[in-house]
């Protein structure tokens, strides 16, 4: 669309040079070439144009033109028009116009779309009548990601795809001149009444009235002879779109053999047969989740969803989690408290709570949806084998994502445990433990392979004997711990960030980005350990 201004501007040019180089046969003809540029400076958006007016044929009192137009706003929308209109002079004073356009536009969605104008005209000296109908042609629609729509209702998720639709629609004006100059005067105040309507299938209606000022000045003494120079301010209402106000200033420029003159002067009706089509301004279009409504049920990657609804508390959430089954997707939906167990997290299990989740459609499309926040509170459970109270007890290719947990009590606590396990993800959540007394931690790492521990927050309150935030132990392989934020604080009189256990290995230690308030790495003797951690910009650990 830029280019389209540009070509207009080049095409002006061209008129005027090849015109000047024809001074052997200076033209005779009333009605030259002319080029517009507007600017509408609104309290919603702003907008410039270009408009170049190209006279096809002509004879005494009827004028055969085309008409190129190139559009832009600050709202990243650009637009072109192309057009063709035939007016012609009445002996009763009228001027009776029709044209038609095609119209392109980019919208700020960056969609483009098409439509077909046409319009109708009668201009006296003292009034202005107008019409136009917009009638949209190829696709009419776009999916939009960003206006899409999912509810989350007891067990049942709900998608709405959201699309920007072009919409069909008529307008109409009356205009008067106010009789304050003469009606030969080369100043003219005129005033404007109207209203619109654009409607789809699906979208919201647009419809309202449409009111303009305008005041031209047909000669401008700083210009060349049949330039014109307009000043307006117009105002519109609609419901989905609001309240606009514009104020407008257009010049209007002669092109080609400017000196070459008619038999005699034009009259008032006459330079009225090269005034601006009046139209609306872009191809009409409206956003908004327009889909029909579609039940989620699984994954872009085939797994079942479960979302649970208010019948899972902190009583029976380790029961729920277990019963929805391998392989799913459970997706929390509130808080859960006094979660006084360890949930023993399925083999596939992923556990969401915020989170970007790719799904698939009944109709076959594949979107990112946002699941809803979550949280988890209570003392957790110690279990056989492992002493520490906690909350989850992780599985081969689980995933625990997007949750907010507090872990609060007098024993060893950690948030979740890995052992034995491979292809465990950690990832976004904000993870709190709070201890009275014993140690105090967040992850525990024992024999796994494959984890991945990125950008979540961890905070550890310990009042007790000892911290730490993550600790490595056994044999373990590819772990990855990065972007993670760290905050270790409290009374206890060991407080570390990193522990890896006497005789640990891992193969492939990672972890770059992470930030934390003490970087303290605790290694007893013995290990292998390949790979480091780094911590506020510096490799801590090992």
């Amino acid at each position: 669309m830029k280019k389209l201004l540009l070509s207009l501007m080049l095409t002006a040019s061209l008129t005027a040079t090849s015109t000047a180089q024809a001074e052997v046969a200076p033209s005779t003809d009333k009605w030259h070439s002319r080029i517009d540029f507007e600017g509408k400076l609104g309290n919603e958006r702003s907008l410039g144009e270009a408009d170049l007016l190209i006279p096809l044929w002509q004879n005494n009192d009827s004028l055969l033109f085309a008409n190129l137009r190139g559009r832009m706003d600050n709202d990243d929308s650009y637009e072109g028009n192309i057009g063709v209109g035939l007016r012609h002079m009445l002996d009763n004073g009228w001027n009776l116009g029709g044209y038609g356009y095609f119209d392109r536009r980019k919208s700020p969605y960056d969609n483009f779309f098409n439509q077909v104008t046409l319009g109708v005209e009668a201009l006296s000296m003292d009034w202005d009548l107008r019409a136009n109908a917009y009638i949209p042609v190829g696709e009419t629609s776009h999916f939009e990601e960003s206006l899409d729509t999912v509810d989350f209702s007891g067990t049942a998720i709900t998608y709405r795809a959201g699309e920007e639709r072009s919409m069909s629609g008529y307008d109409a004006e009356i205009g008067w001149r106010i009789p304050v100059f003469s009606p030969e005067d080369d100043k003219q105040l005129r005033i404007y009444a109207g209203g619109y309507r654009f409607t789809d299938s699906r979208a919201e209606t647009i419809q309202g009235p449409r009111a303009r000022l305008e005041m031209k000045f047909n000669a401008l003494p700083f210009l060349s002879r049949g330039s014109r120079l307009s000043l307006g301010l117009e105002y519109q209402h609609d419901d989905p779109r609001g309240s606009q106000r514009f104020a407008m200033l257009r010049l209007s420029i002669p092109l080609g053999d400017t000196k070459a003159k008619p038999s005699r002067a034009l009259t008032a009706m006459e330079q009225r047969m090269t005034d601006p089509v009046v139209r609306d301004v872009d191809v009409v279009s409206q956003g908004g989740s327009y889909g029909s409504p579609e039940k989620i049920r699984e994954t872009a990657d085939g797994k079942r969803i479960v979302l649970f609804d208010d019948s899972v508390n902190g009583n029976n959430f380790s029961t729920a989690i277990a019963n929805a089954g391998e392989n799913t997707t459970v997706i929390l939906n509130g808080d859960y408290t006094g979660v006084n167990t360890i949930t023993t997290v399925q083999q596939g299990q992923d556990i969401l709570g915020a989170a970007n989740l790719k799904v698939k459609t009944p109709s076959g499309r594949t979107v990112n949806i946002t699941t809803p926040s979550a949280s988890l509170s209570g003392a957790g459970m110690s279990g056989s084998g492992y002493g520490a109270a906690r909350f989850f007890d992780m599985a081969d290719n689980s995933s625990l994502i997007g949750m907010k947990a507090k872990i609060t009590t007098s024993l060893s606590t950690t948030i979740a445990r890995i052992e034995g396990k491979d292809n465990v993800k950690i990832l976004n959540n904000m993870l709190t433990t709070e201890v009275s007394s014993s140690t105090a931690s967040i992850l525990h790492v024992e024999n796994s392979g494959n984890v991945s521990i990125r950008n979540n927050t961890m905070n550890i309150i310990a009042n007790g004997s000892t911290a730490h935030v993550i600790a490595f132990v056994g044999n373990n392989a590819n772990i990855d711990f990065s972007n993670n934020s760290l905050n270790i604080g409290g009374t206890a009189p060991t407080l570390r960030t990193y522990m890896l256990t006497g005789g640990v290995t891992i193969n492939n230690l990672s972890g770059t980005g992470n930030t934390s308030n003490l970087v303290n790495c605790y290694i007893p003797v013995g290990g292998s350990i390949t790979g480091s951690i780094e911590t506020n910009g510096n490799i801590s650990c090992p």
